[in-house]
């Protein structure tokens, strides 16, 4: 009796991680906003792709198709090290793979988890906006590209308000 109470416990925990995890992954922003940062994401991962380092001067260029308003262009490697942060340059050649929002989630880990099983995705958090310090529910999509011989991923987001 008791193994059989244990068995259907863990049949429904199956199905309810199941069914969230679809849900987590229909939930990515449908909005004007959200196509155009999906759009400058994969042109600067092909830039990227085609151009290497020598592009990111460019994805720093404020006021450019890279860096305009609230959205910037942000490359980081595998392993957690920022090579571009457009806004927040101070993160640039550091390892920010520890890097948490203010409720504790972990910013730079969800880029590379979303992308160990797809070649891009959205990721949601708090982070402050440009020139301020309280944070902003942010949605970021991150998208795998080659530098050189090694895999990055590019990104940039928008803010829910």
């Amino acid at each position: 009796m008791r193994k059989k109470l244990h068995t259907l416990l863990f049949a429904f925990l199956a199905v309810l991680l199941l069914f969230s995890a679809g849900f987590a992954a229909s939930g990515e922003p449908q909005s004007a906003q959200a196509k155009e940062i999906k759009a400058m994401v994969d042109k600067a991962a092909a830039l990227v792709e085609k151009k290497g380092k020598d592009a990111f001067p460019e994805f720093k260029k404020i006021g450019s198709e890279w860096f305009k308003g609230d959205a910037y262009i942000i490359v980081g490697d595998m392993n957690g090290a920022s090579l571009v942060n457009a806004a927040f340059p101070k993160f640039e050649g550091k390892n920010n793979l520890d890097l948490k929002d203010v409720t504790g989630k972990p910013i730079v880990q969800s880029f590379i988890d979303v992308l160990k099983t797809k070649n891009s995705g959205w990721v949601d958090y708090m982070w402050p906006k440009p020139g301020e310090t309280k944070a902003a529910k942010k949605f970021t999509y991150v998208k795998k590209a080659k530098l050189g011989k090694d895999t990055v991923y590019v990104g940039a987001g928008f803010y829910a308000e």
